[in-house]
């Protein structure tokens, strides 16, 4: 078996895993950078053209390394992204890109910073001793190897590494329902002024109960939420969600998406034949996947409660704000609704740096919706702006960590906290 030593090892290339990876990179260590599937991005992969949300609390940019990212995309010849108001009034500004060129900008900022990048290679087995990770055997279609680490990052989203070490972790709600998985979809050539008219009503419920009625859409697409693409004539649909979807399950995942695929072609049709707008309208790209939103929640040092997110709780080991509202998906099918409340009393609220910390693996840390949090504040701290800032944090951390030569849990959150400053994240 092949071996690779490194200094920071880095399971999950999506926006935590990424920003982790180059913030790592940045500081001068060596980081692989390990993702199961056969691109990076995560989500942005999944679920191409879906906003960054939540990246301008308050109206102020987040900062770190989600700053630099949209930076780049804003400042393209031509710009391949734009700031916008978001449709729906609990929400904030949110970015729209043109999610290829995006891609391509987030391979070109790991390339800088010299990150070894392996995709469709799985984590099958977390080697532990004394509370310490010793090495993670790997597996893709070439080769089986070894990754022994000073330190090792878990961003994969469903925890994969925290839950093989020993972590543990709780996974949906009490009767274990995970929030509803979505199949996103792309139309062309659509006339904006006319589909975007009735600015009301931006889940245009009115078509979809006459769908709902006619047996045309299916009865979970109460809400048609579309959103203008980055293109003129183009719409993003996140509209079509399938209930019962395990996300850490393969045969479950594959379940969803052939599920999605169907209703979002009829929705598709739909569209095309009852919505204005649509008359001459064409699908023009459906997600590889189903996108997942909730699997595991990894046990940490601090688990960040509603109370928390509803107090506008500002930690003093806080990395990143958010002030995105609870967005909960619904569970299952008896529940046709999404729900967008508003949690905070004022402000905004941060995410301290301890809820991505373990309590016993010395030398492993987490980021992104695997982070240590209560099943309502969930809905919230899920953004990826959030995530990737996540990402950041525990990759600052990961480097204190290695020069210093102690464990995470040592580390002091403060510390990050100044340095995630320092590096322009606003409002912690």
């Amino acid at each position: 078996m092949r071996e690779c030593k490194i200094d920071i090892a880095i399971f999950g290339a999506g926006p935590a895993g990424i920003a982790a990876a180059w913030q790592a990179g940045k500081d001068g260590k060596n980081v692989i950078l390990i993702e199961a599937t056969d691109r990076i991005g995560g989500v942005m992969g999944a679920c191409p053209g879906m906003m960054l949300g939540a990246g301008y609390p308050m109206g102020h940019s987040i900062g770190g390394f989600f700053e630099e990212f949209v930076n780049r995309m804003y400042t393209a010849d031509p710009p391949v992204a734009e700031r916008r108001t978001c449709s729906l009034e609990n929400f904030g500004d949110e970015v729209v890109y043109y999610p290829e060129y995006g891609l391509t900008i987030l391979y070109d900022m790991l390339e800088e910073v010299g990150v070894t990048l392996f995709v469709g290679s799985i984590p099958e087995k977390v080697l532990v001793e004394k509370n310490k990770i010793i090495g993670v055997e790997c597996l893709n279609s070439h080769e089986r190897f070894l990754v022994e680490a000073e330190m090792y990052l878990d961003c994969t989203g469903n925890g994969e590494i925290g839950y093989r070490a020993g972590v543990p972790f709780t996974k949906g709600n009490q009767e274990g329902l995970m929030m509803g998985a979505s199949l996103t979809f792309m139309m062309e050539n659509v006339d904006w002024d006319k589909a975007f008219e009735d600015i009301s009503d931006p889940y245009i419920e009115k078509h979809a109960a006459k769908g709902i009625e006619e047996g045309k859409i299916h009865k979970s697409i109460p809400q048609i939420y579309m959103l203008k693409g980055f293109k003129e004539g183009s719409v993003f649909f996140n509209t079509v969600t399938v209930t019962g979807v395990d996300g850490t399950d393969p045969q479950s995942v594959l379940k969803g998406t052939v599920i999605a695929r169907k209703r979002a072609l009829e929705l598709a049709k739909f569209m095309k034949e009852e919505v204005p707008g649509y008359e001459n309208a064409f699908v023009s790209g459906i997600g590889p996947s189903i996108g997942i939103r909730e699997t595991r929640r990894l046990e940490g040092m601090y688990s960040v409660t509603y109370d928390d997110v509803a107090m506008a709780t500002k930690f003093k080991d806080g990395i990143v704000a958010c002030d995105n509202p609870l967005d909960e998906v619904f569970r299952d099918e008896n529940t046709t609704h999404y729900s967008h409340e508003a949690a905070l009393k004022e402000g905004y609220y941060t995410i301290p740096f301890s809820a991505l910390v373990p309590k016993k693996v010395e030398n492993l840390m987490f980021a992104g919706r695997c982070m240590s949090v209560d099943i309502k504040a969930f809905a919230s701290v899920r953004g990826m702006p959030q995530c990737m800032l996540m990402g950041q944090a525990i990759a600052v951390a990961a480097v204190d960590a290695i020069e210093n030569k102690c464990t995470v849990q040592e580390v002091s959150g403060e510390k990050i906290n100044n340095r995630m400053k320092h590096m322009g994240v606003w409002g912690i």
